[in-house]
């Protein structure tokens, strides 16, 4: 059994708790970077696996490292409880 799977079943939170839907994802983005266009694909259907996009002027003379710990900032509560995987892109806007 995997540490993440026995801090699950540790937690005493049933499944569907641990589901976090790719609307609320892109929403607590948001909150951190008003400013941004974010896509969030579910990559596996269980709500703890993503694809995200964000696209921000924030990220404007930053690292890519930098505007990788920018998202991560957004989500970082939920990182710990509920989101097992983040596969991440980020882009400075062309315009």
């Amino acid at each position: 059994m995997t540490a993440c799977r026995r801090k699950f079943l540790k937690s005493k939170r049933t499944y569907a708790d641990a589901l976090i839907d790719p609307a609320e994802v892109r929403e607590m983005i948001l909150a951190s970077l008003p400013d941004a266009e974010v896509e969030v694909s579910d990559l596996r259907g269980t709500g703890d696996h993503f694809e995200i996009l964000v696209v921000s002027k924030a990220f404007a003379g930053k690292s890519l490292i930098e505007q990788h710990k920018m998202v991560f900032g957004a989500l970082e509560k939920e990182m710990d409880q509920r989101i097992h995987a983040v596969q991440l892109k980020t882009q400075i806007p062309k315009n």
